[in-house]
């Protein structure tokens, strides 16, 4: 469905965030004399009627009597495709469309890599936009990492860089590449089931023309392999990591220390970028060189600095278990204390206990709305790990504060979402950057988004 498509119809907006702007602003100047409504919550509806005029605004949540009314809805990736008034409304006829697909229909001859993953998709993302830049090559930021796509609606690139979320995944439109690199559990509270969730993330399969994994998750192998055109990276005759360096084949490409990025599944996710670009036709060799100049993302095992002796890292943007202990292997021959802990999403956390219970040289402190559970799976698993038990975030950096040895680390690494206490992880990663006694407004936003 195209934006002309749209002249006719009874449409609705449902969501005031940055995707629901993007998406006024582009119906608006495509279509301006739609009537257009917009749901939003009622703290959005003054600022709403002030960014659109004419806008029909309902400071309330829709139920399936409403969404009925409407011939085409265009949501909000975080509001779930689940919801019974949703489901309620497609029966009636009502198509819920996005900003997403809006531009992939819009966009059919568009070059694009869609990354997607429980865990690293932003870093990779980033990295094949930065190391295609590298290479001279114009190139669109932009998606789920921080910029929705209807911003950039009516311009050119030459190779588009999307990151895709499991809501965005079903929305895609057809693409060169599609990246998948990881899959965990994640998200249940918006999919309902693990199951639902895997398949959801998986929908880019089949809307890639090539499709590029990471070939150390045997279950995402298993449930790729009928992809008639499929790439690997991480495994010992392509691009992956090994012996303190990232190769391809026997050749040894960078060096780890040379990275800009710590971790090796930071080293992993540029495997994945560099794999992307070689397939895309990029000199991929060539390009390698621009990890040095990479800059971290924000809130993603981001150094702020030292206080008292004692190293902070914000790791803000981890909202499972595992990505928490990949946070902490990069820090694997530090004193670290780990601030875990937050919005309660139902997931398992033994993985987790069963990985650190007997590592030495590591305090846990667990805060938040599940922080509670967390603790108690430690001390059910009979922990040696030292563990400290509070009920805010605040009250966990103090915590940390004290019993960090100087020459330590203090890593916020929550392992979950923002929920209980902040409106997002960059909220939570700035408060904990001021809480620690650093500049909250110094951590700016994503570098490179949009076209260059």
């Amino acid at each position: 469905m195209r934006i002309a498509d749209l002249a006719t119809q009874r449409v609705a907006i449902w969501g005031f965030g940055r995707e629901g702007r993007a998406a006024i602003h582009a119906l608006r100047k495509r279509l301006p004399e739609l009537m257009l409504a917009l749901y939003c919550s009622e703290s959005e509806a003054a600022d709403a009627q002030a960014f659109d005029a004419a806008l029909r605004v309902y400071p309330n949540e829709p139920d399936a009597v409403v969404l009925s009314a409407y011939d085409i809805v265009i949501k909000s990736p975080g509001i779930s495709a689940y919801k019974p008034a949703i489901i309620t409304a497609q029966a009636q006829g009502t198509h819920f469309t996005s900003g997403t697909a809006l531009w992939f229909a819009e966009n059919p001859q568009a070059r694009v890599i869609a990354v997607t993953g429980t865990k690293g998709k932003s870093t990779t993302t980033a990295l094949i936009a930065h190391l295609a830049r590298v290479q001279g090559v114009r190139t669109a930021l932009a998606g789920n990492i921080g910029l929705p796509l209807l911003e950039l609606l009516d311009q050119q690139a030459d190779l588009w860089a999307i990151e895709l979320s499991s809501f965005q995944t079903s929305e895609a439109g057809s693409l060169e590449l599609g990246v998948v690199t990881s899959l965990y559990e994640e998200h249940l509270d918006w999919h309902g089931s693990r199951e639902r969730y895997v398949a959801d993330k998986l929908k880019l399969v089949d809307k890639a023309n090539q499709l590029l994994v990471n070939a150390q998750q045997s279950s995402l192998l298993e449930k790729t392999a009928h992809h008639p055109h499929r790439l690997l990276f991480g495994q010992a005759d392509g691009w992956h990591v090994a012996e303190d360096a990232i190769r391809h084949g026997e050749q040894i490409v960078f060096p780890l220390q040379r990275m800009s990025v710590p971790g090796l599944h930071n080293a992993l996710n540029a495997c994945a970028a560099l794999a992307a670009l070689e397939a895309m036709g990029v000199d991929a060799m060539a390009a390698a060189e621009g990890l040095a100049s990479f800059h971290p993302l924000p809130h993603r095992l981001q150094p702020l600095g030292e206080r008292d002796g004692v190293q902070w890292i914000n790791d803000s943007i981890s909202t499972t278990p595992q990505a928490t202990l990949a946070a902490l292997e990069s820090l694997h021959n530090r004193e670290v204390t780990v601030i875990v802990g937050g919005h309660d999403r139902g997931l398992d956390w033994t993985p987790f206990v069963e990985a650190v219970k007997s590592r030495k040289s590591l305090r846990i402190v667990a805060q938040g709305a599940n922080g509670p559970r967390i603790a108690a799976t430690l001390r059910t698993a009979k922990s040696d790990v030292p563990l400290g038990d509070v009920d805010h975030l605040a009250d966990a950096i103090e915590m940390a504060r004290t019993i960090t040895p100087e020459g330590g680390a203090v890593l916020l690494s929550p392992g979950a979402p923002s929920f209980d206490q902040f409106h997002d992880y960059a909220e939570r990663g700035r408060r904990f950057a001021a809480l620690a006694g650093f500049d909250e407004k110094a951590i700016v936003g994503i570098e490179g988004l949009g076209i260059a």
